[in-house]
């Protein structure tokens, strides 16, 4: 990994070595109306996977949602020895968004661990979200880490985890939409794209930012870029694309493919680029749901990756599967997680060593 003097803290890759998975246990029905039982199976099958790879840290809302998520990981066949729960109340459970950016410190012997704390506003659309911002502040004290506040000009900076993607070596990408947009969803209003790039570089060592331009239909975030484009390794990327000419998202992921044709990473070379697959639009009620195979998480020896009960699951998992040679692909059916609009990357959070 990059070391240099102007460069102090690192914010490790997905694939790099975890010390832990984070989750917040499902607890809130209206993200899940009618389909909390199905969701929370789900929960239970994604933590039986990874916790046959590494810990898995659970947030719980209540002593009772905590005895719930016990019933349901010991049906799922769970080990329960690599589970640790931790009762911190929360509005969702989408700790991908709200949860800490572990980070390493440079100039410490041992690259010392540390919290880089952004502040979230709900993905400036929900009101209630005043409980997942405090996560980061309650984990560090309950973790004993050293906290650090991330700010632009004295004010707290908004930053969903979902909103980038980095290889570990000095590359984020990200979308104009999420971080840029000034009128819907704002999440820094008046901030620059210059200024997000120093911020960047200062707080998570970030030497070359990757802007693409929009995200797909259905995604309430304004753009993450979790559902579009993912770093599978240092220097190579996958890109959800569309093939049928009449959806929406066949101009979007186009637009976005021409940019990473223009893009270098931080040393110079032009990244690998690797297509996935759309599945077919999926709706609930009236609304399309941002049904993405980039939605996948890289967890110790495994990658969890969202199925749809569509023809194109086959294809995906293959392209991953090719991808990470070392690691088991597993596919987890993820339609009913889907209907509180987001998948497996977004109710997870890596912790490095």
């Amino acid at each position: 990994m990059y070391k240099t003097n102007s460069i102090r803290y690192r914010m490790p890759a997905e694939w790099e070595p975890h010390k832990a998975t984070w989750l917040t246990w499902p607890h809130n029905p209206s993200d899940w109306p009618g389909k909390m039982s199905s969701v929370q199976k789900t929960y239970a099958e994604l933590t039986q996977k990874i916790a046959a790879v590494e810990e898995v840290n659970i947030l719980v809302n209540s002593e009772r949602d905590g005895l719930r998520a016990r019933r349901y990981l010991k049906q799922a066949r769970v080990d329960l020895d690599n589970i640790h729960f931790y009762h911190i109340p929360t509005n969702r459970s989408w700790i991908r968004d709200y949860g800490p950016v572990f980070i390493a410190d440079n100039r410490t012997k041992k690259s010392l661990k540390k919290i880089m704390r952004f502040r979230f506003n709900g993905w400036a659309r929900y009101p209630a979200h005043q409980k997942d911002d405090s996560v980061p502040l309650e984990l560090a004290n309950r973790l004993n880490l050293k906290i650090i506040s991330a700010k632009w000009k004295k004010i707290p900076l908004v930053l969903e985890g979902g909103s980038i993607d980095v290889n570990g070596f000095g590359t984020l990408i990200t979308t104009e939409e999420c971080l840029l947009d000034q009128n819907i969803q704002p999440r820094n209003p008046g901030i620059t794209k210059c200024e997000l790039e120093e911020l960047f570089r200062d707080l998570l060592g970030i030497t070359n930012v990757i802007w693409l331009n929009r995200g797909i239909e259905g995604d309430d975030t304004h753009g993450h870029i979790d559902d579009i484009c993912r770093f599978v390794d240092s220097g190579t990327l996958v890109l959800a694309m569309e093939t049928n000419k009449s959806d929406l998202n066949t101009s979007i992921l186009a637009e976005n493919m021409e940019r990473l044709e223009q893009v270098r990473i931080e040393n110079g070379t032009r990244p690998t680029v690797v297509t996935l697959p759309m599945p077919k639009p999926i709706y609930y009620k009236k609304w399309r749901l941002p049904a993405s195979y980039a939605n996948f998480y890289i967890a110790n020896n495994v990658v969890l990756v969202p199925i749809f009960n569509d023809p194109a699951d086959r294809k995906a998992l293959g392209i991953l599967s090719d991808l990470f040679p070392t690691r088991d692909v597993i596919g987890v059916c993820a339609e009913d997680l889907l209907i509180g609009l987001g998948g497996i990357h977004c109710i997870t959070l890596q912790e490095p060593f």
